[in-house]
Formats: structure tokens, C-alpha cells, sequence
């Protein structure tokens, strides 16, 4: 057995650019480099992997379960690692699982756990979301107002000893029920400040993004929108090149015309990235499951409560990827960078690209993105 190989490929992704009849090389399971197929060293065992195209594996920021588990349902390490490993047959090696808004012992118990995840390199695992539960009440999408509250600086401090322990730390929060200075306070301690579910202005929303906060949570959807007198989130989100954007592909939370002039407008450097939002029937035919006690129905490619407000998304990155080229029109490379090189660079973790001496993190990709 040979500890290198040279996997060869019709077309090979880096991260950022595409390379046709191209070949990775791999060294002890680290990139060594890509290279012309014909231009292999003698010493790499070549691997051909046909027609496809090679890419770095996916990754998804906003991930709430997996297998059959929501993430606040997880009671140990074996739960939180089976919903990371339900997401690889699609094509996603690099997640940050995601905890909606929930109790402060759910919260501290999920955050034990991922904090016991990164010691013990559960594959798949990078870092937590938090989504919640310091939200906007009016703005609350699917989260339970009863556990939606604002934030003590006992949360403050748990937060910034969570993020000292965990490879990232994304909180979603609302601007107009945190305070500048806790925004500050978070950046400062390496959180990833993420705004959403909120009814904020234009002038807040900037405000929050001058105090530290570099993302907005699921573009369009539990935020105010952009109108002709009041820009809103939507409006600071595609504005402000401080703020990188996720975006549910799935033609339910966004119309096909919307996110073509989402990302028509998006001023840089921030960039708009792909997100799932998937629940715990990911990689399940379940057609129902429970959410905080309350019945979330799966049909026709959505997932809603009885009284047909969105909870989370029916859909993962390959369907995702499909959508963007077919049903909106994005070119491929774009596509392909919102859903690897994009969110890693949100949430700064070597994944999401093919580079020298980074783990040989891949997916291959046949027609229409099948894995």
C-alpha cells in the first residue's frame, strides 16, 4: 500500500478556480498539489476517476440535524457525531451543527458536547451555531417565543469560554435585543456574530455590523425587508461589503428572481454562501417529526408547521447546487464556491478548498451534482 496517489478527473475544483483533465495529487492524505493528467510524477499511483468533477467537500454553516436527530435532541457525543455523519453521503464534510433557540441547560449541554467533539476530532465537525434564542419576538419564524430572551452577561461570558474551546462559533442574533457592546465583546472573543430574525433598520443592522457582526442568517427569510424607505436587513446585508450572507437554494424560502438580484447587488468583499438549514430528516424518509414539541410536516418539498409557517428546509447542498445552475442561473464556478470555499472562509477553517498540505477533503461529483 502506497501512502500516495494521484486521483485524475475530466475536471478538478480548487476552491476557486475549475481545471479540466487535471489530477490531485495526494501524500499521506494531504493535497500535494494539482496537476495536467499528463504531467504526473512517476511516483503517484494513479487513481482515474473518470468524467466527474473533483471538488473540495461541501460545507454547510446552518445545519440543525441530521439521521433522525435534531441537535437538541443529542444527549452524547455518539448523537452529535451520527447527525455530522448523516451528511456525508451528500456531500458535506464540513459542518457546523445548529441549535435553535432552546433552554440555557439545552444550550450548555449541546455546547459541552461540541466542545467534546473538537477534543476528540469527530470527522465532519467544525464548530457550533447557535441560532437564537436572542431574537426578535415579532421575527421569530419557527423558534419558540417563550424561549426567546435577552442576553446576560452570564450568557456573554459562556459564549466567549465556548468559543475558546470550539474550532468556530457562529451566534445568530437580533440587533435591535443585543447591544452594541456585546456584539463588540463577542467578535473581540472570535465569535462569528450573525444577525437574523430581526425587524431591525438599516441604520441598526449597520451598526451591529460596525460593532463586529460579519454574517446574516438565511438571506430574505425572519428579517425586514427591503423597501424603498426603509432598507432593512435585506437591504444592509446586500449594501454593506462587511457582511457575508447564507441563502437557502431551494426555491421555497427565496424566488429564483430574488436571489438572482441578491447576488447582482452584494457589494464585497462579503460574499453570499449556500446554507441548508436541514432539520433531523436529513438522510430519512420520515415524513414528520417533532420540533420543541410541536409537529413539523414534510411534503412537497418543504417542511412547515401545522399553520404553514417554514421550519428549517427539505433539501441539501448537491439539490442545492442543482438549483442555483438550473433554476436561477448561476454559472457553475459560482455555485460551486458558494458551497465550499465561501462559508469556510466565514467561519476561517482549513476546509472548502484543494491546497498544498491541507486534508485531502473531497467529493466527487457525476451529472447534475450526484455524489
Amino acid at each position: 500500500m502506497t501512502d500516495k496517489a494521484a486521483y485524475t478527473a475530466q475536471r478538478v475544483f480548487d476552491g476557486a478556480a475549475i481545471h479540466e483533465n487535471a489530477a490531485v495529487l495526494v501524500a499521506e492524505g494531504r493535497i500535494a498539489g494539482i496537476v495536467p493528467a499528463s504531467g504526473i510524477p512517476d511516483v503517484y499511483p494513479i487513481e482515474d476517476l473518470g468524467t466527474g468533477l473533483l471538488s473540495p467537500g461541501l460545507v454547510d454553516l446552518q445545519v440543525n440535524g441530521g439521521g433522525g436527530l435534531m441537535l437538541g435532541d443529542a444527549r452524547t457525543l455518539e448523537d452529535l457525531a451520527e447527525i455530522c455523519a448523516a451528511h456525508v453521503p451528500l456531500g458535506t464534510t464540513a459542518m457546523t451543527p445548529t441549535l435553535i433557540t432552546d433552554t440555557p441547560e439545552t444550550t450548555r449541554r449541546v455546547v459541552g458536547l461540541g466542545i467534546e467533539a473538537a477534543a476528540k476530532a469527530v470527522p465532519v465537525f467544525r464548530g457550533l451555531h447557535l441560532e437564537g434564542p436572542h431574537l426578535s419576538v415579532k421575527r421569530k419564524g419557527a423558534h419558540d417565543s417563550e424561549l426567546i430572551r435577552p442576553m446576560s452577561a452570564d450568557d456573554l461570558a459562556f459564549y466567549l469560554d465556548a468559543a475558546r474551546q470550539l474550532p468556530s462559533l457562529m451566534i445568530t442574533v437580533a440587533p435591535e435585543t443585543v447591544t452594541p457592546k456585546q456584539i463588540e465583546a463577542l467578535r473581540k472573543g472570535g465569535v462569528h456574530v450573525s444577525l437574523g430574525h430581526t425587524g431591525a433598520g438599516y441604520e441598526i443592522c449597520k451598526g451591529a455590523g460596525k460593532a463586529g457582526a460579519t454574517c446574516v442568517t438565511h438571506l430574505f427569510n425572519a428579517m425586514s425587508p427591503l423597501q424603498h424607505r426603509e432598507p432593512g436587513l435585506v437591504g444592509a446585508a446586500l449594501d454593506l461589503g462587511m457582511f457575508n450572507a447564507g441563502l437557502i437554494a431551494d426555491g421555497i424560502h427565496v424566488d429564483p428572481v430574488a436571489i438572482r438580484v441578491a447576488l447582482k447587488s452584494k457589494r464585497g468583499p462579503g460574499r453570499i454562501f449556500l446554507v441548508t438549514d436541514a432539520m433531523s430528516q436529513t438522510g430519512t424518509d420520515v415524513r414528520s417529526f417533532t420540533l420543541g414539541g410541536r409537529t413539523i410536516f414534510r411534503k412537497n418539498g418543504m417542511l412547515c408547521l401545522a399553520d404553514g409557517t417554514l421550519a428549517g428546509a427539505d433539501i441539501d447542498l448537491p439539490a442545492s447546487l442543482r438549483f442555483l445552475c438550473d433554476g436561477v442561473g448561476v454559472d457553475r464556478l459560482t455555485a460551486l464556491m458558494m458551497a465550499t470555499s465561501y462559508p469556510a472562509d466565514v467561519i476561517g477553517v482549513p476546509v472548502g478548498r484543494l491546497q498544498r498540505n491541507r486534508t485531502a477533503d473531497m467529493v466527487l461529483f457525476g451529472p447534475d451534482f450526484a455524489v
